[in-house]
């Protein structure tokens, strides 16, 4: 069992930051990538930022120059630092992890999900 937890969600002012943290727990061999989608109501759920083992990062041209995302590999964790904060980066921010671990006896490779963290800017 592998599981995602996310912090660092809340209500901000336009300009200002938030940084959301996710922690990997389980079962866990190696953590291939992690990153942070964004989902707002009516719509799909978006990558905004990601990072590789290797320190690859991608980041949505929306949020570039904005948001940095990190990844500890150490620590099992991914950080999403969101500076300069708008309206339009409203939404529930979803952390996201490829994973091999071992469940049973049993080694695969599988994307897993958070639970999800609202971030609410205020124009």
């Amino acid at each position: 069992q592998v599981t995602l937890v996310e912090s660092g969600g809340g209500l901000a002012q336009a300009g200002e930051s938030l940084t959301l943290s996710c922690e990997a727990s389980g079962s866990i061999i190696n953590i291939n990538a992690m990153g942070w989608y964004r989902q707002v109501p009516g719509k799909q759920r978006e990558l905004v930022a990601s990072e590789t083992v290797t320190h690859i990062a991608y980041v949505a041209d929306s949020v570039k120059g904005r948001f940095t995302v990190s990844m500890d590999k150490a620590k099992k964790s991914v950080y999403l630092q969101m500076n300069d904060l708008k309206s339009e980066d409203t939404g529930m921010y979803y952390c996201n992890a490829d994973v091999l671990a071992e469940y049973g006896g049993r080694v695969k490779q599988e994307e897993h999900w958070g639970q999800g963290t609202q971030v609410t800017v205020s124009s």
